[in-house]
């Protein structure tokens, strides 16, 4: 069944995955390879569920037929262990890679981990501890970390140094099995007032102060683009702590080439940089239905295109 989807995907896709040809007399069908893009771009469960359905296996086999190499899941710890064993598996039959999933419950309103509480650090670094195995099982490198909403009655200095020793106990569990925690800055001007990491430049800081391998950056692109801009100036500056890529167009938070956004220059740029791992597709389709899920698919082979 499974297989039959995977052909069925291929076959709804812009290029054909099968030809036939006629060979003395007989009819012979060959299996063409899936495109090639330059980068790993991975879609999110449920961004192709109109042409795949709502089966993960299915939905797996879609991307990789379009020419998809990863996936990302931010939702993977919430999962239960059967499916996280069977996303593993299925990835690592079909060649994908697994992109990022959130470590921990993000404390969107209130402070945390800015605050030097120690037992709400201790509650953050169970949550990290129990990451270690959802990774293992699918296969992860890079797990989201978010330090959280900023203490109103602190001096930024003592919230940054909070974070920051936090941040080091947090890579010393990741550290020992080649896991990398990457900190997602976020905007505050329209989707998250408050919220204490807010760009690059202080991203790049905090990695410089944790100084492990296993604390790096993510660099969503969407979020770039509102609280700072300067896209590719911005990567360049912090290109030796950054780890990960998340993409979204501003504004709208929908695919390449729906907002402001030069993607094949910046695509262009990060595959010059000779990036290897995985640019998460963390937006939604700005079209509903089968037709939406195709415009996204023809996006990013027109922002790849940059030979």
């Amino acid at each position: 069944m499974r297989s039959t989807l995977a052909s069925g995907a291929a076959l709804a896709g812009g290029t054909s995955m099968l030809s036939a040809a006629t060979v003395h007399g007989m009819t012979t069908t060959t299996v063409a390879a899936p495109r090639q893009f330059h980068l790993k771009y991975a879609p999110h469960f449920g961004m192709f569920k109109e042409h795949a359905g709502d089966d993960l296996v299915a939905q797996l086999e879609f991307m990789r037929a379009e020419g998809f190499t990863a996936l990302e899941d931010n939702g993977m710890k919430g999962r239960s262990v059967a499916d996280q064993e069977l996303i593993g598996k299925t990835m690592q039959r079909l060649g994908m890679q697994m992109g990022v999933f959130v470590a921990h419950d993000i404390s969107w309103t209130e402070a945390n981990l800015t605050t030097g509480d120690l037992a709400k650090r201790d509650v953050f670094l169970k949550q990290v501890a129990e990451s270690v195995d959802v990774a293992k099982r699918v296969g992860a490198t890079w797990i989201t970390v978010v330090p959280g909403h900023i203490d109103m009655r602190l001096d930024m200095g003592y919230q940054t140094g909070n974070v920051i020793e936090a941040l080091k106990r947090a890579s010393a569990i990741f550290e020992p099995h080649g896991l990398v925690m990457v900190l997602e800055p976020l905007n505050r001007q329209r989707d998250h007032p408050g919220m204490f990491l807010y760009n690059a430049p202080q991203a790049y800081a905090i990695c410089k102060g944790v100084g492990s391998p296993a604390c790096k950056i993510l660099f969503d692109a969407y979020h770039a683009q509102i609280s700072e801009g300067n896209l590719i100036p911005n990567i360049d500056r912090a290109w030796s702590e950054i780890a990960y890529f998340q993409i979204g167009d501003n504004p709208g938070r929908k695919e390449p080439s729906t907002g402001e956004v030069n993607w094949q220059n910046v695509f262009k740029f990060i595959h010059g940089k000779g990036f290897k791992g995985v640019l998460g597709m963390e937006h939604g389709n700005s079209k509903p239905g089968k037709d939406g899920e195709r415009a996204v698919i023809e996006a990013y082979i027109a922002a790849d295109d940059h030979s």
